[in-house]
């Protein structure tokens, strides 16, 4: 798949059962994967969550979760404690038992889910640069969290590169001979992430 940015502002809001929030898929895949029947290996979405209660479960699966607007949230995995606060992602067991309070108002988290023994997956809030432009690897998804940046190499664009409005994606497709790296230059707060495919001996069902 060639790079390419995923806008935000095209993507639809689905609203949860419980009615304590809504998401949006940025992204997701394979489609199938080799551990799974199941509809997708990985899934990157953002959240906003406007009031406390249960997370949803995700059995047999493992979340990264970053608050990326609001102050704090506080969740409790498995009966212990974690305080969330911003641009700090949170690995846990997405089986596990989990809930949410909300004691500065409601939030928004970016959320990473993949599939124990097909992917793990990996979540950096790095500071972007005007002085120093930041590559990204084939495969991986970058995500402006807050600032004005532009890529270059993953659209048409001019010598400055394709500007990105707040949550667009960049995808770094796999590299082709000729094609230029893509990367990412300006202000702000960018989410780098990273997936790498697991090895059959990862798998649980291998032991």
């Amino acid at each position: 798949m060639p790079a390419h940015i995923i806008r935000f502002a095209d993507l639809r809001p689905e609203k949860w059962r419980n009615g304590g929030g809504t998401t949006v898929e940025i992204a997701s895949g394979p489609e199938r994967t080799p551990a799974s029947e199941e509809d997708w290996g990985w899934r990157l979405s953002i959240a906003d969550v406007e009031r406390a209660g249960d997370f949803s479960a995700f059995e047999g699966m493992e979340r990264v979760l970053t608050v990326v607007e609001g102050e704090l949230l506080v969740l409790t995995v498995d009966g212990r404690e974690h305080g969330l606060e911003r641009f700090r992602p949170f690995r846990f067991d997405g089986g596990a038992p989990a809930s949410a309070v909300l004691p500065t108002g409601s939030i928004r988290n970016l959320n990473l889910i993949t599939r124990r023994g097909a992917f793990t997956g990996y979540v950096t809030i790095l500071e972007l640069s005007k002085k120093r432009s930041l590559p990204l690897s084939a495969g991986q998804l970058g995500v402006l969290l807050q600032g004005d940046a532009a890529a270059s190499g993953a659209g048409p664009a001019d010598d400055g590169g394709t500007p990105l409005g707040r949550y667009d994606t960049v995808v770094a497709g796999a590299a082709e001979e000729g094609e230029l790296p893509v990367e990412v230059s300006g202000r702000g707060f960018f989410a780098v992430v990273s997936l790498e495919a697991d090895s059959p001996a990862d798998s649980p069902e291998a032991d």
